[in-house]
C-alpha cells in the first residue's frame, strides 16, 4: 500500500510518518523545500497552489490523507486560501490521478463556523469533500498535543512558572498526536461500511472531555508544579490578541480569531460522532500523554 500524505512536515504529518515507518507503510509525501531520504518515504516537491505537484502525489497511491491546512493567521482571508481552495486542488488532483480514497482532517471548530474564519473554512473545505464523489471519510480532531506541537507548548511553558491562564469556563476533548495519526492510517483501508463517507470526532477516551482548571492542573502536574489558573473574560483575552501581535507580529500565537472559538464552552467531542471501537481506541490519555509531552518539551530544550 501507498499513502499520499500533505503536510508531512508539521506536525501532525510528522506523527504520521512515524506511525507509518512503523508499519513499514510506503509514503509519498508534500513538500514546499527538499528534505533528506528517510525510510519508505518518497518525497513531492509543490504546494496546495500546486495541481501539477498535487496529480503527481496522488498518482498510483491507494489513498490521499489530506493534513495541511492553516491554523493560525493574523489575516482571515487566508484561511479560504489555505483550507478551502487547497482542499479544492487536492480533490481535483485526486480526481486527476483515478485515486478514490480520501481521508480528510478537519477540525472540531467546523461544528461552530459563526465563531472563527478557521472554523468556517474547515467546515466549507468539509462541504467541498463531501460533494466531491470521493470515497471519503473526515476526521474532526479536538485539542491536539504531544511532541514537537507549538500549541499547547504555551501553557506547558507558563505551568513551569505556576500560572496558567484560561478562557472563559468550559470544556474540551483532546488527542495525542500519536494517537491522530494512528487513526489516520487505520481509516485508510477500514470495513468501508464502518467508516466511508462518515464524519468522527475522536478524543482521548474521557466522556465528556477536560474542564479548563482540569487541564490546567493536569499540565501543572505534568510540570511538577501547582499551578493557579484564573479564567480570563473574552474582552481580556482579545487585548491580549492585540498586545501578541504587537509583540510577535505574524508570528503571535493568540489572535482575534483564535480567541473566537477559545471562548466557545463546549469543545467536547461527541459520544454519536465516535470512531467504531473495532477500527480504532484512544492508546494514551492525557495524565499520561501530558507526562510525556513534557518529558520532550525538556529533552529537547524546548521549555
Amino acid at each position: 500500500m501507498t499513502i499520499a500524505l500533505t503536510g508531512a512536515t508539521g506536525f501532525v504529518g510528522q506523527a504520521v510518518l512515524d506511525a507509518a515507518a512503523q508499519r513499514e507503510i510506503a509514503i509519498r509525501a508534500l513538500t514546499r523545500r527538499a528534505q533528506k531520504g528517510r525510510g519508505q518515504i518518497e518525497w513531492i516537491e509543490g504546494s496546495l497552489a500546486d495541481t501539477a505537484s498535487l496529480e503527481t502525489l496522488a498518482r498510483g497511491t491507494d489513498a490521499v490523507i489530506h493534513v495541511a491546512g492553516l491554523t493560525n493567521s493574523p489575516d482571515p482571508a487566508a484561511f479560504e486560501t489555505a483550507n478551502v481552495d487547497g482542499t479544492a486542488h487536492v480533490i481535483a488532483a485526486m480526481k486527476a490521478a483515478k485515486c478514490k480514497r480520501l481521508v480528510f482532517v478537519s477540525s472540531l471548530s467546523a461544528r461552530e463556523p459563526d465563531l472563527s474564519a478557521y472554523g468556517a473554512s474547515k467546515l466549507r473545505a468539509e462541504e467541498l469533500v463531501q460533494a466531491s464523489g470521493l470515497d471519503w471519510t473526515i476526521v474532526r480532531p479536538p485539542g491536539v498535543y504531544g511532541p514537537r506541537d507549538i500549541d499547547y507548548l504555551e501553557m506547558f511553558r507558563s505551568a513551569k512558572w505556576g500560572f496558567v491562564p484560561l478562557p472563559p469556563r468550559g470544556a474540551s476533548s483532546i488527542i495525542h498526536v500519536a494517537d491522530l495519526a494512528r487513526l489516520l492510517l487505520d481509516l485508510v483501508d477500514a470495513p468501508p461500511a464502518l467508516v466511508r463517507r462518515q464524519t468522527f470526532e475522536p478524543d482521548d477516551g474521557r466522556e465528556g472531555g477536560w474542564g479548563h482548571k482540569e487541564l490546567a492542573r493536569e499540565i501543572g502536574r505534568a510540570m511538577g508544579r501547582r499551578v493557579f489558573a484564573p479564567h480570563l473574560p473574552k474582552p481580556l483575552m482579545l487585548a491580549g490578541a492585540r498586545a501578541d501581535r504587537l509583540l510577535r507580529g505574524d508570528k503571535a500565537r493568540l489572535t482575534p480569531d483564535r480567541v473566537g472559538y477559545m471562548a466557545h464552552p463546549n469543545w467536547v467531542a461527541r459520544s454519536a460522532r465516535r470512531v467504531p471501537p473495532s477500527v480504532w481506541e484512544p492508546r494514551i490519555g492525557g495524565e499520561e500523554g501530558f507526562a510525556r509531552t513534557a518529558e520532550w518539551y525538556r529533552r529537547e530544550g524546548w521549555l
